[in-house]
């Protein structure tokens, strides 16, 4: 457990993009905040001020009596904060001289520049949110679909963080018992108390595979669905990703290898974050520059976790074709076949025998069944959860791996009990379990974890 920390430094960050904007926020806690902005704020005393209170006045270099900006002050006195300790939030004009002037002044003042994600990383030591709740306030700062931040807000209200909990707490309760039989063995039923040890085993087991079940779908929505755009030169590739972008990201014209690089652009299609990479055309060439398109194409292939692989279904399948059949056959995919409306030589029911693919049939210039392509990429990557607004996600690698690593732990708990192991000895790693789900919400986590965890936040956070 991380040692509760009581005193601090105040820190002091911009929390707002440098720029030019309507407003700027620059951001200070501890417990001198109200004293340390006090000294350049002139308006009413901000000391003696109610909490949650905002308020007018103006920054003023207190070294040479020069206004720097027409301000509001915002105060909000601990506990009832994000960090649970005083916070004064300066909104001023948005600029990035005025603001980072506001920051200096501050700074030489009394407070100290917060580290990478320092406001957050307080607000855990402080008890107001653990780990996974940390995790989520990234989560929707980088959110790119709705979806992605419904889920964030969901982990934000403490989701994982409960069922996490829940389950840890079954493990404490068989562990209290095994204690007791070992202080007081005159009394100690180690039978009775293996069979609860090896049913609870198998049902907290059951839980986190559920858990880990979602955690394909949360990492997708975290970080998005890389997706290659392949295909032979003039089959509909560029037209395909203008589609989904809604813009002419790409050149399209009737002359084939337009697309001479990868081209790259980020789409939430139903709800499902693609990252999506226009291809150039695999064929064999001369051109020296068209050899590191189609080089770059393969690469992007090898990378990608979904292929839109589009065919011309006008044509007869040519042996380009072939060779991307089996280019990206180990691959999930989703074979498009293209030009429906110029008639048929190819048949969806044809391809999907031979490819074991899913395969749909579009015109993407006419704009003909590209609504079935987008509802087949989210019905692939979410499975019975996308309508779930109340369903808890493993959102990102961190989690998943703590819960695979308290899988196994059960496991050996259970082999261990199978082979007739006392359960004395079992117990070490069904503890493990215990501390390994703790680790999940930073109630078992060292330290070095983390400030690693917390130095990946953006600054003023």
């Amino acid at each position: 457990m991380v040692q509760r920390l009581t005193e601090f430094d105040t820190i002091a960050a911009i929390s707002t993009p440098l720029g030019e904007g309507g407003i700027s926020i620059v951001r200070v806690s501890g417990e001198d905040a109200a004293a340390i902005v006090n000294r350049l704020f002139k308006g009413k005393d901000l000391e003696k001020v109610p909490s949650h209170t905002i308020n007018y006045g103006h920054i003023v270099d207190p070294a040479t009596g020069q206004v720097i900006d027409e301000v509001m002050a915002s105060v909000m006195l601990a506990p009832k904060t994000f960090t649970k300790e005083d916070i004064v939030e300066i909104n001023c004009h948005g600029g990035i001289v005025v603001t980072n002037d506001i920051l200096q002044l501050l700074l030489a003042n009394g407070a100290r520049m917060a580290d990478p994600g320092e406001f957050t990383k307080r607000a855990f030591v402080n008890g107001r949110i653990d780990l996974t709740q940390a995790e989520s306030v990234m989560d929707i700062i980088r959110a790119k679909t709705d979806k992605a931040r419904q889920v964030a807000v969901k982990q934000l209200s403490g989701g994982l963080l409960t069922e996490i909990r829940v389950l840890r707490q079954e493990i404490l309760d068989v562990l209290a018992n095994v204690e007791v039989n070992i202080d007081y063995p005159e009394y100690d039923e180690e039978e009775v108390t293996a069979q609860k040890m090896l049913a609870c085993a198998e049902a907290v087991s059951g839980k986190i595979d559920r858990l880990l079940e979602t955690a394909q779908e949360g990492q997708i929505l975290r970080n998005g669905l890389k997706t290659a755009i392949v295909g032979r030169p003039n089959v509909g590739k560029s037209s395909l990703l203008n589609y989904l972008t809604q813009s002419d990201k790409a050149i399209v014209t009737d002359v084939a290898g337009t697309t001479r690089d990868t081209l790259e652009e980020f789409v939430s299609v139903k709800g499902v974050p693609l990252e999506l990479i226009d291809t150039a055309g695999i064929h064999h060439t001369e051109d020296q520059v068209e050899k590191i398109g189609v080089e770059r194409s393969k690469k992007a292939i090898a990378q990608a976790d979904l292929i839109l692989l589009l065919l011309d279904g006008s044509q007869e399948l040519t042996e380009e074709d072939r060779r991307l059949l089996e280019l990206t056959a180990g691959k999930k995919r989703i074979i498009v076949l293209n030009k429906m409306d110029l008639g048929q030589k190819l048949t969806a029911a044809e391809i999907a025998k031979e490819s074991g693919s899913e395969v749909i049939s579009t015109s993407i210039m006419m704009k003909e069944n590209l609504d079935e392509l987008e509802a087949l990429i989210k019905k692939l990557f979410f499975k019975g959860i996308e309508n779930s607004n109340d369903q808890v996600l493993v959102t990102n690698q961190r989690q998943a791996g703590l819960l695979a690593k308290a899988k196994q732990q059960l496991a050996d708990v259970a082999s261990g009990l199978e082979s007739g192991m006392p359960v004395d000895l079992v117990q070490i790693d069904f503890t493990g379990a215990w501390e390994s789900l703790g680790e999940i919400t930073g109630d078992s986590a060292l330290d070095e974890l983390i400030n690693d965890l917390f130095s990946q936040f953006c600054l003023g956070k």
